[in-house]
């Protein structure tokens, strides 16, 4: 069962080279991504008059996280596994995939990047706001928890499915485009009730740099909670389940 091979870690491996590399990746990762995806909607934001909330700023905010995240995962996979987002990580944990102590880096790392990100942004464009996620008219906070739940239920079972499971084979050569898609959707369904954010250090780092942090707290405990789930869910029915030795049919 998964939840037995959870594991604490080793004190020495916080310090260990294999990973600092693999934090210092999952730092660049997050940067890179939330650069671009953040950047997108400064960027329409400028180029529309505040026209990022339109349609047109939905799909293209759709299209820049894809694209964007398709490539933070794959230059980071084969160093730390690509992860890029505290949830993703936290998914991996439960599952047993990664230690307490190197998810505690990932997510420093993680967190530091999204920041660093959302303060070059600020000097880039000078000065511009980079905005923190918020809730849209008429959703409440209950109604935003649910969506970041289930969206991030499905991104989570999809890196599962793709990158994690060790049954994937070829599979993992899509990994990261199949990420990618399934945020870009999830965007294009939650983005204009609750921003989708599903990944809490997207939402960290707009929200320092703005110092803005009403309804902070649902951009966190829906995608852990998700993220959670679909580890548990992926790994007890669909991994742990297969290294059980079937009843011979042989006579």
């Amino acid at each position: 069962m998964p939840i037995s091979r959870i594991a604490i870690g080793r004190p020495e491996e916080a310090t260990h080279p294999d990973a600092l590399k693999a934090a210092l990746a999952e730092f660049i990762c997050t940067l890179i991504f939330v650069f671009a995806g953040e950047g997108s909607g400064m960027a329409f934001n400028k180029l529309t008059n505040d026209g990022a909330s339109t349609p047109a700023g939905l799909v293209a905010a759709s299209l820049a996280h894809a694209f964007a995240l398709f490539v933070a995962v794959s230059v980071g996979a084969n160093i730390s596994g690509g992860h890029v987002n505290p949830a993703v990580t936290f998914g991996a944990f439960v599952g047993g995939n990664i230690t307490l102590l190197r998810g505690i880096l990932y997510w420093i790392a993680q967190l530091l990047g999204s920041v660093v990100a959302c303060l070059l942004l600020k000097f880039a464009t000078n000065g511009l706001t980079t905005s923190a996620f918020a809730l849209s008219s008429g959703v409440t906070v209950w109604n935003a928890f649910v969506f970041e739940i289930v969206m991030t239920f499905g991104l989570v079972y999809t890196v599962y499915a793709t990158a994690i499971d060790p049954k994937k084979g070829s599979l993992g050569t899509i990994a990261p485009i199949a990420i990618g898609f399934i945020v870009g959707a999830n965007i294009l369904a939650g983005g204009a009730f609750d921003g989708a954010s599903m990944n809490p250090a997207v939402s960290f780092g707009p929200a320092v740099v703005s110092w803005t942090w009403t309804n902070h707290w649902v951009y966190w405990a829906g995608p852990l909670i998700g993220g959670g789930l679909a580890g548990l869910v992926y790994e007890f029915f669909f991994i742990s389940h297969t290294h059980e030795q079937l009843p011979s049919t042989d006579y």
